[in-house]
């Protein structure tokens, strides 16, 4: 979702594009991340790449988004260093935050206390690809920065039924439901925990306006400044794919951490700010959900 996102911008932009799919390159194994940078010599490298997933994946497989997210950081980290790649731009994750931290959530607060339990092997992996991006811009004066994207959606997303991320988890669930007929959809945890989520394409534009202007040591958070709890958001999101409904909430799930808002004074300051509001990012992942899913559309 995030790399898609990225290259629909970046084909804005007076640019050669550089791309590998699994198939071509697993960014697990150091050898053949090594071969592909001694090749192509990229300039400048985003580092979206990760293994993903909700709360469920995270919690579920947690060996795997610890070596996975691990490897990927340490093999493209030390390649782009290696083979003299001018810029560098590694992705993070809101969940890198203590659990309980002061909101909104201040760049500075990462290690300030400990993290949600059920992502704290991703939380982990990305804070190392964090300390790794510090430490080769303080030792080798490499132009490398880190971002800290809040919640995405939009197209490219996983609807996995148990391992997707909430936004695509209510559009499947709410669509199916509209389509059975089925009078009562259940939503995981309480519905009280509060959520900010930005449209991926309003991410990529941030990153490529970052790439553009900032050079620093200091992580920088990307997202809208303003969450909403996730039975307001449910609500949304069910008006938006048509599904009338009940809605009903099953605590016995997992929930995460109560609030999750970032602070984006910081990417204010250097010049940019979300523009696509909730209601009309909601309506174009729906439309990408039905694109991406054609027998969805067609049922």
């Amino acid at each position: 979702m995030v790399g898609s996102a990225l290259m629909r911008r970046l084909a804005q932009e007076d640019v050669t594009l550089l791309t590998a799919d699994h198939s071509e390159l697993d960014l697990r194994d150091q050898a053949e991340v090594f071969d592909w940078f001694a090749k192509k010599t990229p300039q400048a490298v985003f580092l979206a790449a990760a293994k993903v997933g909700g709360i469920v994946a995270n919690n579920t497989l947690r060996a795997e988004f610890l070596y996975d997210n691990l490897a990927i950081a340490a093999n493209v980290i030390h390649a782009a260093y290696l083979n003299g790649v001018q810029k560098l731009m590694f992705l993070g994750s809101s969940c890198i935050y203590p659990k309980l931290a002061t909101q909104p959530l201040r760049e500075e607060y990462m290690l300030t206390g400990p993290l949600e339990p059920t992502n704290e092997p991703y939380a982990i992996a990305k804070i190392a690809g964090i300390k790794m991006v510090e430490g080769y811009r303080s030792q080798y004066g490499a132009d490398f920065i880190s971002v800290m994207p809040t919640n995405l959606y939009g197209p490219g997303d996983n609807y996995h039924p148990e391992y997707s991320h909430v936004v695509a988890a209510l559009i499947r669930r709410f669509h199916e439901a509209k389509l059975s007929g089925t009078g009562n959809v259940v939503v995981w945890g309480t519905g009280t925990p509060r959520r900010e989520f930005l449209y991926v394409d309003e991410m990529a534009d941030a990153c490529v306006h970052l790439m553009k202007v900032y050079s620093d040591r200091a992580l920088v958070n990307i997202g809208r400044g303003e969450d909403i709890s996730i039975a307001e958001f449910a609500q949304h999101v069910a008006r938006v794919v048509g599904y009338t409904g009940t809605i009903s909430y099953d605590p016995s799930r997992p929930a995460g951490t109560p609030r999750k808002l970032l602070d984006v004074r910081h990417l204010a300051a250097l010049g940019w700010r979300a523009r696509t509001s909730l209601e009309e990012g909601i309506a174009l992942a729906y439309r990408a959900y039905l694109n991406e899913r054609p027998q969805a559309a067609a049922e």
